[in-house]
């Protein structure tokens, strides 16, 4: 597994799709968590009494107190199609490649090589995470001083807790990207399909939540229970005005429950087609 875990890494570092993927991520966490908020809080001096309420409620999730959920709030839809996106990406193209085949003929055995990609994956999603946190910090400590809204900084364990749920989420996400590399041997169906199911299939569910059918399958989606594990660190929801996906369908510790056993799964399920499936 080590050697496939170096041969990953090396990969993934030199691939020019990931370093545009990791830029848009931190540009657009920034841009929505930050710079939008604050140049709408300085555009509503003249604005109507709730409008200028829905503005101060979003400058305060750009201050430094909400360090611990803002740079993860977009996990459950945005941010979550990219890991998405990595988890296809680092897979599906040794199909494009043939690569595949010739990794497999080497020596190693098949659960050491998709050991060595997952752990690949998890170490680039956590510098991703730990790299957006740093900048997000620099960005809130900004904001605060250009406000003039003084605020107390998180305490590390938030910051850590925020961290670690925002690692789950996004590992989640990934897996479910390798696993449609892999069941469907590429990255443009498998990115597609990804996509469509997070941007789009989520969101429908979510209008037909009044549905008692759809109402429980809504709540227990992956979308919804990142959204949730997000909203129990006290991240703002949808719908009191925070960042889309954000919901307060399931409890804290239930949402980290499900998301576990959607990693469970897309692992378990991935292993076992790599395993089982001829790769020519």
């Amino acid at each position: 597994m080590r050697r496939s875990l170096y041969a990953e890494m090396l990969k993934l570092g030199k691939r020019p799709a990931v370093h545009t993927t990791i830029g848009v991520w931190l540009v657009l966490s920034l841009f929505f968590g930050y710079v939008f908020p604050y140049f709408t809080y300085r555009g509503s001096s003249a604005a109507a009494a709730e409008e200028r309420a829905a503005a101060i409620a979003g400058v305060l999730d750009a201050l430094p107190a909400s360090l611990a959920t803002t740079p993860i709030a977009g996990l459950p839809v945005f941010a979550g199609a990219l890991a998405i996106l990595f988890g296809a990406l680092a897979t599906g193209s040794e199909y494009g490649w043939r690569t595949m085949k010739i990794v497999l003929s080497q020596g190693p055995p098949r659960t050491s090589v998709i050991a060595g990609k997952l752990a690949a994956l998890v170490l680039l999603l956590a510098s991703i995470l730990v790299l957006s946190f740093a900048t997000a910090a620099v960005a809130s400590a900004i904001v605060e001083g250009a406000t003039e809204l003084p605020t107390a900084w998180p305490s590390a364990g938030a910051v850590l807790a925020g961290l670690g749920s925002g690692l789950l989420i996004a590992a989640m996400w990934c897996s479910a990207g390798v696993l449609l590399a892999h069941l469907l041997r590429g990255t443009a169906m498998p990115i597609g399909l990804g996509l469509v199911w997070a941007l789009a299939v989520e969101n429908l569910l979510r209008t037909g939540a009044s549905i008692p059918v759809l109402g429980t399958l809504q709540r227990y989606t992956p979308g919804s229970a990142a959204g949730s594990l997000v909203a129990a660190l006290d991240a703002t929801p949808q719908s009191a005005g925070g960042t889309p996906g954000v919901s307060t369908n399931l409890p804290g510790l239930t949402a980290a429950a499900v998301l576990l056993v959607y990693l469970a799964v897309f692992v378990i399920a991935t292993v076992l087609v790599v395993r089982r499936r001829d790769v020519n």
